[in-house]
């Protein structure tokens, strides 16, 4: 956990990174509150308030008595979410400084690809 943003929303997070990289398969069951918050070290609260966010959005779903579950789809909602997110933080920005240095398209998906075989 980091400080800058609040624990619950990092809870959310760590759950979502889970689902997108396929090790919280859909209808699998998501650790308990009291699990997150013994992992974590901190209030059971505060998970389950990490927890409640993705129930709201539809992310997970609970089953009375049993626990919380990654919904069906929720993959693909994450990832669709996360690329709107990434275009607007990042692409967004690039090609407005990229318009202001002169740079059309073509020559930046060339630096880009550059830089990409430089890795």
């Amino acid at each position: 956990m980091d400080d800058s943003r609040p624990i619950f929303l990092q809870i959310a997070e760590l759950l979502e990174n889970s689902i997108l990289d396929g090790s919280l398969a859909e209808d699998t069951q998501v650790p308990s509150t009291n699990e997150l918050a013994a992992f974590h070290r901190i209030n059971p609260a505060t998970a389950a308030k990490g927890v409640n966010q993705l129930v709201d959005d539809g992310t997970l779903y609970k089953k009375r008595g049993i626990g919380m579950f990654v919904s069906p789809g929720a993959r693909e909602r994450l990832r669709g979410r996360r690329r709107e997110e990434f275009a607007r933080q990042y692409v967004q920005p690039l090609l407005t400084e990229a318009r202001k240095l002169g740079i059309d398209p073509t020559e930046l998906k060339k630096m880009i690809d550059t830089w990409e075989d430089r890795r």
